[in-house]
């Protein structure tokens, strides 16, 4: 890895690291490029779409392309190292949060959180879904009205 590439302290989860070792394994190769999308994603929690971290890694990289960039999501979702995280909207958001956790989404401006509940770990898959195939993830999704929209 380039000096400097680490990120910054708002990566401070491992996400950058688990990053780094599962590309490898995967047999990626860390460019310079993918390293610097990858930082964006895991410095946020806001789980970005694709243009939005095209545009924080342009201005850093004004050469980027866009097409690069998709490729990368693609690459990285392939190899089990960021999740698509279906919120049936417009467009497809990222999450780099790898651990058990669920979602919760604000219907006023589609703010998206992360958080982390024992209880609804435990939620089996119920009998009426099991001819339908095979259940790979259980999570919960909770939907309403965050404090910033409530507010104003």
């Amino acid at each position: 890895m380039k000096r400097g590439m680490k990120p910054n302290s708002k990566v401070n989860n491992g996400y950058f690291d688990k990053f780094v070792a599962g590309a490898r394994a995967a047999g990626l190769k860390l460019t310079h490029q993918r390293l610097m999308i990858f930082r964006e994603i895991a410095a946020t929690e806001e789980h970005p779409d694709v243009d939005t971290i095209f545009r924080r890694v342009r201005k850093r990289i004004p050469t980027i392309s866009h097409d690069t960039v998709y490729r990368t999501f693609g690459f990285l979702e392939e190899a089990g190292l960021l999740e698509k995280v279906s919120l049936f909207s417009e467009k497809a958001r990222y999450d780099s949060n790898l651990n058990r956790h669920h979602h919760l989404v604000c219907v006023k401006c589609g703010k998206v959180s992360d958080f982390y509940s024992g209880e609804l770990d435990e939620i089996k898959v119920p009998e009426a879904v099991a001819g339908w195939g095979e259940v790979s993830r259980v999570y919960v999704e909770l939907r309403g009205i965050c404090q910033g929209c409530k507010s104003s």
